[in-house]
């Protein structure tokens, strides 16, 4: 009887060949599976990088919109994607670049070729207050796309 508990002791310990085998094609089949979840939603979400940028673009052309006079300036049309005569607000509206984003005075930016700028500047009612201008600020390229929305009021002269 001892000497049949030695040998069940013996032969308890360890896996055997075939287990072990089955134990590496179950994780095979899960690591598989957790690297196609991964795969695909690496896939389907957007270049953080391309969102910091038109999130930069957008922000840029809003603050230079927002400080800007509120009340309608006489001045001289622009060429191209310049804006230095714009002296207003409302000069903004329908600005639009297609495929480059250009410096103030027109120069394209290189680094930023294949986004396009839009601008939409309407007359609306911010909180009771009628005198005010919905800004509307859309940067995007092929596979990307950001809106901002800002307001500016007659607050000052």
């Amino acid at each position: 009887m001892c000497i049949d508990r030695a040998r069940r002791r013996s032969r308890a310990r360890g896996f055997t060949l075939v287990e072990m085998v089955i134990a590496i094609v179950v994780l095979g089949v899960g690591l598989a599976g957790v690297m196609i979840a991964f795969s695909t939603t690496t896939r389907a979400s957007s270049d953080p990088l391309v969102n910091k940028q038109l999130l930069a673009v957008a922000e840029e052309m809003l603050d230079e919109i927002e400080l800007r006079p509120y009340a309608p300036v006489a001045n001289a049309a622009a060429g191209g994607c310049s804006r230095l005569t714009f002296n207003d607000i409302a000069d903004y509206d329908g600005y639009a670049t297609s495929g480059r984003v250009c410096t103030i005075d027109g120069t394209p930016i290189p680094t930023l070729t294949g986004l396009s700028v839009v601008v939409h500047v309407q007359a609306g009612t911010l909180s009771g207050v009628a005198a005010s201008r919905r800004i509307t600020v859309t940067v995007s390229r092929t596979d990307a796309s950001l809106t901002l929305v800002g307001w500016r009021t007659d607050y000052a002269s």
